[in-house]
């Protein structure tokens, strides 16, 4: 059998099956009523993750080592990363969301792979000796593992963002973070009887007089207080929670790899740190993601402000990934290719 061109069938069919999955997500987005289009889509992204996968299996059988060593492995591995967190995500979730924001960016990474990168970066090459170590699978696997979970995590914040906008959404009864400290909307708060029938200011000036049971500055603020559907409001609930929990499951990963990182090149370069830039946006992420949990877990953020944090993670995520290896030379610069 030759290896090489199943290699490049399957990169083929890993593009073309995740273009017509995205196109089935989307369909399903715009046309909800159609009850088949979101399983066709799960499908298709399991069809995907198999694809890349054997696409991987291949080239570990013709190289002799774990497909890692360049950009174009990296970018397959991340791509099998990311359809694997999805269907994790989608399972836990059942919102065509998931599919609808992770398809596009898996589909935009076999692309750039499989159609973009030159024929000499998608061939198999002998290690360089500093790679030629056990900790290639382990450091490496395990840092884009968690870009794939943080990605993941980071797109369910934008598409809650998505949701959201131009709304004062309160996600009450959270089960994670300050559970305790329940927010109401405005539009859900007990009956105003209850209030006096004139407020004062400090004063003692008429600020707001009741006017059949409600005052007039609460007459306006619920008029011009979004009124969330059921529907609405439970989409944003889903978003939110499993953006929280994608991201708690890539941010052990990212910490496990960075200090796997630093053993590793201890060993191959005789210093645990160099801030290199690889290096260095890995720490920036890894405060950025660090930020966000503390916020949710110790600060009881919850609802836009968080998933602000998040999708800036998602940003510094790509920088850390890809960016250096595009602006600039380093210790990790396997990926540079101009």
């Amino acid at each position: 059998m030759d290896l090489v061109a199943l290699q490049n069938s399957l990169d083929n069919l890993s593009f073309a099956v995740l273009l017509v999955t995205m196109l089935l997500y989307w369909s399903g987005m715009a046309f909800p009523r159609i009850p088949y289009l979101p399983a066709l889509g799960t499908a298709g992204m399991a069809i995907a993750n198999l694809s890349i996968a054997s696409l991987l299996g291949a080239r570990w059988i013709e190289a002799g080592y774990f497909p890692l060593s360049n950009l174009y492995e990296s970018l397959f591995f991340i791509a099998w990363g990311l359809t694997a967190t999805h269907l994790l995500a989608e399972y836990l979730s059942r919102s065509r969301w998931v599919g609808a924001v992770a398809s596009p960016v898996a589909m935009g990474i076999t692309a750039f792979a499989a159609l973009s990168l030159p024929d000499t970066m998608q061939v198999a090459e002998p290690l360089v000796p500093a790679l030629q170590s056990n900790w290639l699978m382990m450091h490496v696997s395990v840092m884009l593992l968690s870009y794939a979970c943080l990605m993941v995590g980071s797109l369910l914040a934008i598409a809650f963002l998505i949701v959201t906008r131009g709304q004062a959404v309160s996600l009450a009864g959270s089960s994670y973070g300050n559970g305790n400290r329940r927010q109401t909307p405005l539009n859900q708060m007990e009956t105003v009887s209850d209030l006096p029938a004139v407020q004062f200011s400090s004063n003692g000036s008429v600020i707001a007089e009741r006017s059949q049971g409600v005052t007039t500055l609460e007459r306006i603020a619920l008029e011009t207080t979004p009124t969330w559907s059921p529907e609405t409001l439970s989409l944003a609930q889903v978003l939110d929670n499993i953006s929280y929990r994608m991201i708690g499951l890539g941010f052990p990963l990212l910490t496990i790899g960075i200090i796997a990182g630093g053993v590793w090149a201890n060993e191959a370069w005789g210093s645990y740190w160099s801030w290199d830039p690889k290096e260095t946006w890995a720490l920036i992420a890894w405060l950025v993601f660090a930020a966000y949990l503390h916020a949710r877990i110790t600060k009881g953020w919850q609802g836009r402000r968080p998933a602000i944090l998040a999708a800036a993670g998602f940003c510094v995520v790509w920088v850390c990934y890809m960016g250096v290896n595009l602006l600039g030379k380093g210790l990790h610069s396997y990926g540079w290719f101009f």
